[in-house]
Order: structure tokens, then C-alpha cells, then sequence
């Protein structure tokens, strides 16, 4: 499945920014091309920038990449339990309280690859497991509808939009 290929109402509108970020590709061969271009971006990061911050009050490199990797397993729970026909509404997640209580400016950079790469083959192990029914399956999360699918795309449009950010903003 490709992103033109989601449906109006397989995801809340909040997450179109996320959504058009994304290239035309399917699923699965999206999420193996950002691992490798996220993985080379994370090696040649220098230890030193993971305290780097845009602005004042922003987070810092090291808070971002735990972000990332939280809302990467939470969409793949809500994925996983969407797929499966689990039609409990989902709760939402406040990432304003996961940062801090993350410990990620005590973190090292080798640690945060490693823990990268096993969060992703991990979703990306379940995406293949998928079939084309379990994509299409929705459920409720954080009060509007999701579906597999969606919530398969939103996980790389929201990698994109902050490998984005560490580009534009954070000048890495």
C-alpha cells in the first residue's frame, strides 16, 4: 500500500502534514529506506549534538530521538491492535511528559542507534505480517478513526518531518 492509497477517514486530518510528506512508495519499502538514511544520519552525528538545542526551550537532539522512538512503538501497538480486530478506543499519549521523564540527555548515541534499529525491524517485522484486510482495518485512537494502514504511514511522515527538522532547523 501506498500513501495516495489511504482512504478520508483512515486517519484524524492532523496527520496530513505527516502523510504528505511521503513519497509515493509502499509501506514496507518506506520504512527499509528511512531505517538506512536514519541510521546514516544518526553515525555521523558527533556526540556533542545530541545537546544541541535550535532554541531556547526546544528540545535538544537527545530528546527529540526518544520521541521519535516512543511515538514509533506506540503506532505500532495502535497498528497491531487495530490489525487484529481489537476495537477498544485507544488513548491518546501526552509527549510533553514522556521527554523529560525519558532521561535522554543521559543517553549515548550508540545506545539510541541500537535501540533505532530494533524498534524498526520490529514494525517492520509486524507490517509484513500484515495482509491487505488487517491494513484496512480501523479502530479508534486518541478519539478519531486509524487505520492499520494509517498508522504504518504516520510512523515514517513523522520520522521524515524530523529528520526534516534536524536539517532545517538544528543545521545537522
Amino acid at each position: 500500500m501506498k500513501p495516495e492509497q489511504l482512504l478520508i477517514g483512515d486517519y484524524p486530518a492532523y496527520y496530513q502534514t505527516y502523510i504528505d510528506q511521503l513519497p509515493q512508495l509502499e509501506l514496507l519499502t518506506l520504512l527499509r529506506s528511512q531505517r538506512e538514511e536514519m541510521v546514516n544520519f544518526l553515525t555521523n552525528l558527533d556526540p556533542v549534538d545530541l545537546m544541541w538545542s535550535y532554541e531556547a526551550g526546544k528540545w535538544t537532539v537527545a530528546q527529540v530521538l526518544p520521541h521519535m522512538l516512543d511515538t514509533e512503538r506506540i503506532f505500532q501497538y495502535r497498528a497491531l491492535r487495530i490489525a487484529r480486530k481489537d476495537k477498544t478506543p485507544l488513548a491518546g499519549f501526552d509527549q510533553d511528559a514522556y521527554v523529560p521523564a525519558s532521561g535522554a540527555n543521559d543517553r549515548n548515541l550508540e545506545d539510541l542507534i541500537k535501540e533505532y534499529n530494533a524498534i524498526r525491524e520490529s514494525g517492520i517485522c509486524m507490517f509484513e505480517s500484515f495482509t491487505k484486510e488487517m491494513y484496512k482495518e480501523k479502530g479508534i485512537s486518541s478519539g478519531g478513526d486509524l487505520s492499520a494502514a494509517a498508522a504504518g504511514f504516520i510512523i515514517a511522515g513523522h520520522e521524515k518531518h524530523h529528520l526534516s527538522l534536524f536539517k532545517n532547523k538544528y543545521n545537522l
